[in-house]
């Protein structure tokens, strides 16, 4: 299961030394409906070698503000604290795995 992140957890999860997915997305959000099942499918196949992760931007402005998010769904990963790249729309699964199979 995705984790959610928040304002208290953000930074220190994405200071891991493995991937880091994090999806910012909202519930009114017709398009992160679309995504969030395949974010969660991603954190149960990527268990224990990635870190997928959920931001609700509703309840935590100040990390989207601070990653300058304008669009959701955005996808960032992220190593070692680091954003290493970045996905904007809703975008298939095999796009995302393939994302995180670049930063393993």
């Amino acid at each position: 299961m995705a984790l959610e992140l928040t304002e208290a957890n953000f930074e220190e999860i994405i200071a891991s030394d493995k991937p880091v997915l994090v999806d910012f997305w909202a519930e009114w959000c017709g398009p992160c409906r679309m995504v969030g099942p395949i974010v969660e499918e991603l954190a149960n196949d990527y268990d224990g070698k990635a870190i997928v992760g959920k931001v609700n931007v509703d309840h935590n402005p100040g990390i989207s503000s601070k990653y300058g998010i304008r669009n959701i769904p955005t996808i960032l990963f992220f190593k070692n604290g680091e954003i290493v790249d970045k996905s904007v729309g809703a975008v298939p699964k095999n796009v995302l795995a393939e994302k995180i199979n670049n930063h393993l």
